[in-house]
C-alpha cells in the first residue's frame, strides 16, 4: 500500500519518527489522515498515537521543527497540538475507553495499540500506520478498514449499537463521512443508527449542527439528509424539515414532496457556491409550506404567505440548532423572504419600478438570490426548464440595466433623517419617518430620480403638508 503523501507529510512523518527514537517511544499515525492518504484525499489534520508520553514527543518534534511552532498541550487529557505551515499535528497517548450510558465522555485509561484502534469510531479511521524505524510505513488494520475502503463501506470496529450507544454523535460522523466519501453505510451500521436514534437527545445541539454543517457543504448534501431520515435522526432535531415530507391529494390532484424539492435545490445550488448560508437559505425556502399549505377548487394546492412565515421560522431554528444569531440569520431569512419576487417578475412584462424594488430590497444580496431561485427550478419538462431560465437571464440583464441608470443598490437616501431633522428643526418623530418613506417611494416608483435636487425638492412639499415649517 502506497499512501499518497506531499513532501510537507513526508517530512513531518519522519521527523516524528527521529523524535519518537529519541525519546524511546513507539508511534504511529492513525486515524482520518491514515484514510485520506490512502483514499488520495487532502487532509489537514495529523493525528500521531504514541505508547508513552504525548506531550513529550509533542515537545521534542516542536524543537525540531523551523520555525519553533507554539506547543499547546492539555495536560488533563495527556494530548498536545501543533501548528506547522498548514498543518495541524496532534499527539495523544493509547488509551482505552468505557463509557456511562448518560454521558458521551469516557473514562480513560492508559492503553495499546489495539487499545485505541479499539475505540476508534470506523474500520476506515481504525488503521494506523508505524513510524518506527523497524518497520516504518507498514500498515496496521485490525477490522479490514483497507477493505471497506476498497468496498466504499462505513462499519464499525465492535457492534454498531454499542459504538453509537458509547457516542451518539457518531450516528451523526457515519452519515457525514458516507455523504463526504461517497460511501455506503454497511447495513448493520444503519439499523444500528435506527436502533439508536434516540439517544441523539444526550449530544448538545453544537455538536450536532457541526456536523450537520459538513453534510451540508458536501459535493451532494441530498445523501445526507436522506439517511439522516431513512435513519430517524432527523426529526430529533430538525422536525420542520421532516414535516415537509409527503403529497396530499385532493379531487384527484396532488402537489410535489416539498422535502425532495427541497433536496434537488440544495444540490442544484450546490454545484453553484459553496456558501455555507446560501446552502441554509435553500433548506429553508419552503419551510413553512406544510403550514400554509391550502386547496382551493378551480385552482389547487396553494402555499400563499410561505415566504414570509418561512422567514419568521428561520429564528426559531436557528435558536433551536445553536446557529448564529447574527447577520448570517438576517442574510438567510432576507433570502426565504424573497425568494418569490424574481420569478414573479418572470411572469409578466417587468417594470422599471418592480426591478427598482427587488434592487432595493435585496442589495448586496441579489446575486445569491438570483442563484437561489435559478436553482429552485426543478420541473422533470426540460423545455419548461429552458424556457424559465432564459427568462431569468432577462431578468438579471433588466436588472443590471437599471442599476447602471438609477443606482439603486445598496442605496442610501439622498435626503437622511437627520437633514431632515435639522432643515425643519424638529427632534426625532412621526413626521421624519413619513418624509423619508415618501422620498423612497417615490425613487423606487420611479416618479422622482435618485438625486438630491429631486429628494429635496420633495421634502419641502411633504414637509409642507405635514404643517412643518422650515428652521428659522
Amino acid at each position: 500500500m502506497i499512501l499518497k503523501l506531499n513532501p510537507l507529510e513526508k517530512k513531518i512523518l519522519e521527523l516524528i519518527e527521529t523524535a519518537g527514537q529519541r525519546c524511546e517511544i513507539p508511534v504511529y499515525a492513525i486515524g482520518g489522515f491514515v484514510r485520506d492518504k490512502i483514499i488520495g484525499r487532502e487532509s489537514k489534520d495529523i493525528d500521531i498515537v504514541c505508547l508513552g508520553n504525548a506531550i513529550r514527543l509533542a515537545e521534542e518534534v516542536s524543537s525540531m521543527l523551523r520555525p519553533i511552532p507554539k506547543l499547546n498541550f492539555f495536560e488533563r487529557f495527556g494530548t498536545a497540538q501543533i501548528r506547522h505551515k498548514d498543518l495541524e499535528i496532534e499527539f495523544v497517548g493509547a488509551r482505552k475507553e468505557s463509557y456511562h450510558p448518560d454521558s458521551r465522555k469516557p473514562e480513560v485509561s492508559t492503553g495499546t495499540l489495539a487499545d485505541d484502534q479499539l475505540r476508534r469510531d470506523f474500520t476506515i479511521n481504525a488503521i494506523s500506520i508505524s513510524l518506527n524505524p523497524e518497520n516504518f510505513g507498514e500498515i496496521i488494520d485490525p477490522f479490514d478498514g483497507l477493505n471497506d475502503i476498497s468496498k466504499k463501506i462505513i462499519k464499525t470496529p465492535v457492534p454498531p449499537e454499542l459504538t453509537f450507544s458509547d457516542d451518539p454523535l457518531r450516528m451523526m460522523r457515519a452519515i457525514r463521512f458516507a455523504t463526504q466519501l461517497d460511501y455506503k453505510l454497511d447495513e448493520s451500521c444503519l439499523e444500528g443508527i435506527k436502533q439508536c436514534k434516540n439517544r441523539l437527545k444526550i449530544i448538545s445541539k453544537e455538536r450536532i449542527s457541526t456536523e450537520l454543517e459538513k453534510i451540508i457543504l458536501s459535493r451532494k448534501p441530498s445523501q445526507g439528509f436522506i439517511l439522516l431520515n431513512e435513519t430517524g435522526l432527523l426529526e430529533q432535531f430538525f422536525p420542520e424539515l421532516v414535516q415537509l415530507i409527503g403529497v396530499d391529494y385532493h379531487e384527484s390532484k396532488g402537489h410535489k414532496d416539498n422535502f425532495y424539492h427541497t433536496l434537488q435545490v440544495l444540490d442544484q445550488l450546490s454545484l453553484k457556491s459553496n456558501n455555507l448560508w446560501l446552502r441554509w437559505a435553500a433548506i429553508l425556502h419552503d419551510i413553512a409550506k406544510p403550514q400554509t399549505k391550502k386547496f382551493e377548487p378551480g385552482i389547487g394546492w396553494t402555499f400563499h404567505g410561505h415566504e414570509v412565515l418561512g422567514s419568521a421560522m428561520v429564528l426559531r431554528i436557528f435558536k433551536n440548532l445553536r446557529l448564529p444569531l447574527d447577520s448570517k440569520l438576517k442574510y438567510v431569512q432576507k433570502l426565504v423572504r424573497l425568494h418569490l419576487r424574481p420569478i414573479a417578475l418572470i411572469q409578466e412584462e417587468i417594470s422599471d419600478s418592480a426591478v427598482r424594488r427587488l434592487l432595493f430590497d435585496a442589495g448586496e444580496d441579489l446575486d445569491d438570490l438570483m442563484t437561489l431561485c435559478e436553482a429552485d427550478i426543478t420541473s422533470k419538462n426540460e423545455s419548461k426548464v429552458k424556457r424559465i431560465l432564459t427568462n431569468y437571464q432577462l431578468v438579471r440583464q433588466k436588472l443590471h440595466e437599471v442599476e447602471e441608470k438609477d443606482r439603486i443598490r445598496n442605496w442610501q437616501p439622498p435626503i437622511t433623517g437627520e437633514m431632515i431633522m435639522s432643515t425643519f428643526d424638529i427632534k426625532p418623530g412621526k413626521e421624519v419617518g413619513l418624509i423619508k418613506t415618501a422620498i423612497r417611494e417615490a425613487i423606487l416608483d420611479g416618479h422622482i430620480p435618485n438625486d438630491y435636487e429631486a429628494a429635496h425638492a420633495l421634502m419641502l412639499q411633504r414637509a409642507d403638508e405635514l404643517g412643518l415649517e422650515l428652521k428659522k
